[in-house]
């Protein structure tokens, strides 16, 4: 039975294999599919985890609960807070999204998904930045003599990056055929 892209309604002009679907006029078959589900599903998952994890690691008495933090590095916290938040809806509405061009939309996930862990690393490079307020900078903080914030940086860019392979269609089937 005749599939339709995830991209756009279905096109009974397009060919149409029983071994997959068509997308932007390139050809892919199940196993691609496969991949670009996986791909979406470890975006998600980068998504759910950049909403949640600020608040996990924020709303406490290092951060929004700190009794020494003037007012105003509260509101900057909360805004990142929110930012992580907002950023995550806007990742899962362009990794689920049916209309439009794939590719499009694949940059644009990746584009929010990680721009919160990228202006995290660079958060490092201000003036007077640290990774932790003095009395809680401790040994257990540090993962392989690295603070556990660029470890967690690191590790979801990595998972980004992964997901980023497993979306792209695969060069044997989109070889000399047209797309778009």
């Amino acid at each position: 039975m005749p599939t339709h892209s995830p991209d756009r309604p279905y096109d009974r002009t397009q060919p149409v294999s029983a071994a997959g679907t068509v997308r932007s006029g390139a050809l892919h078959e199940k196993g691609a599919t496969t991949r670009e589900t996986a791909g979406k599903v470890l975006l998600s998952v980068v998504a759910v985890f950049t909403a949640v994890s600020p608040y996990v690691a924020d709303w406490n008495h290092t951060h929004v609960l700190n009794p020494l933090w003037p007012p105003h590095a509260k509101f900057h916290n909360g805004q990142t807070m929110a930012m992580g938040t907002l950023l995550a809806v806007a990742t899962l509405f362009f990794v689920w999204r049916r209309r439009g061009d794939a590719r499009s939309n694949l940059f644009a996930a990746v584009g929010f998904a990680g721009l919160y862990w990228v202006s995290q690393a660079a958060a490092i490079l201000y003036p007077g930045a640290a990774y932790f307020d003095p009395q809680f900078d401790t040994a257990d903080k540090y993962l392989a003599g690295l603070p556990l914030q660029a470890v967690i940086e690191i590790v979801v860019l990595a998972l980004i990056a992964g997901a980023v392979v497993l979306c792209r269609p695969t060069p044997r089937l989109c070889a000399g055929r047209k797309t778009g």
